[in-house]
């Protein structure tokens, strides 16, 4: 199911909005190596690490053994956003263990396509998200090239049931 697409508050936007569809950030976000994971820890502070990850069925497959893994299991609130500062996507919602998921062999298989490694499926964690922003901030290919702030968009999506 597509998500409701709208502009954020963000920018103020002088432009012309050209709203950005669900498949141009869905490409992204496949074709992506890293993902930046942000979760709090149990104290409040905040945690980033760069993760590897798949995305398949409109989530986020990710592995991490690290603080991470502790800090969604005391608050699975999670933000991850992928490198590039010219073709920004993120994500916010919230992570799940993915130790039992269905699919998971799938996703294992696809994992190992990706990494030439093999994804321990004791460290997996997906995420779904429940709201996503993405702009554009230079020329490079909206019908002409919109700057960011006609590129601005949100991605809202449905509660999960």
């Amino acid at each position: 199911m597509e998500p409701e697409i709208s502009q954020p508050r963000m920018f103020g936007g002088h432009l012309e909005p050209k709203r950005l569809p669900w498949k141009w950030a869905v490409a992204r976000l496949t074709q992506a190596r890293n993902y930046w994971i942000a979760t709090t820890r149990p104290n409040g502070q905040p945690h980033c690490r760069p993760v590897w990850g798949v995305w398949h069925n409109d989530a986020l497959y990710f592995s991490t053994g690290s603080l991470a893994w502790k800090n969604l299991a005391s608050n699975p609130a999670i933000t991850v956003h992928l490198e590039s500062g010219s073709q920004v996507v993120i994500l916010e919602g919230v992570a799940e263990d993915g130790r039992n998921a269905p699919g998971l062999e799938e996703v294992a298989c696809l994992y190992h396509e990706k990494y030439h490694w093999t994804l321990e499926p004791g460290d997996v964690q997906i995420m779904r998200p429940q709201v996503a922003f993405g702009w554009l901030s230079d020329d490079d290919g909206l019908d002409g090239g919109a700057a960011f702030h006609g590129t601005a968009t949100r991605w809202q999506f449905a509660p999960r049931v």
